[in-house]
């Protein structure tokens, strides 16, 4: 097992208070990932003073980040640098070629409340309908969505997250709301 510094990993969430769900989150001192002799460690926030007052989810680090944000728990920035402008896009995308599981309703809203426009165009995707060549085992590889997706958002366990749309549902591409780019 290899131990990184604790100084290599810090996570700072500016909530306060351990709520009642402390306790399904590792301490440091066990995650595995952490050095539990250095004594740096003791000024590190333990995961589950920090998480436990966000919204609970089921899967991954057990936060339902987009609900919290909505509740307005968490106020992220559009940056690291602070440079980018962030701007909201009410916008999905629908993509089809998802067989055999079902279509993928891709939400800009959920995705832009969090970050710049250009953190994904045109670095990671085309902006423009069918222009990307993505599948599964791109995103598998930690590309496309997978940059994001199994790192630090949802894991890719989750199917019915991004698998999210019966086709029977769907009649014509006015069924979704196309970008306007």
């Amino acid at each position: 097992m290899r131990y990184r510094p604790a100084g290599f990993v810090l996570l700072v969430l500016l909530v306060g208070g351990a709520g009642a769900g402390a306790g399904k989150w590792q301490a440091l001192k066990q995650d595995g990932l952490h050095d539990p002799r250095n004594p740096a460690i003791d000024v590190l926030q333990e995961p589950g003073d920090a998480l436990s007052v966000l919204e609970p989810d089921t899967a991954g680090n057990k936060v339902n980040w987009v609900t919290s944000l909505e509740q307005g728990l968490i106020q992220p920035r559009t940056s690291l640098d602070g440079r980018r402008v962030g701007r909201v896009r009410e916008t999905s995308i629908l993509m089809r070629n998802t067989l055999p599981m079902r279509y993928v309703k891709f939400p800009h809203k959920a995705h832009t409340e969090w970050m710049s426009c250009d953190n994904c165009h045109d670095r990671l995707f085309v902006a423009e309908v069918d222009a990307n060549d993505m599948s599964m085992g791109r995103i598998l590889e930690g590309k496309d969505c997978g940059v994001c997706h199994g790192a630090v958002a949802f894991p890719l366990t989750e199917c019915d997250r991004c698998h999210n749309t019966d086709s029977s549902t769907v009649t014509s591409p006015s069924d979704v709301s196309w970008p306007d780019y």
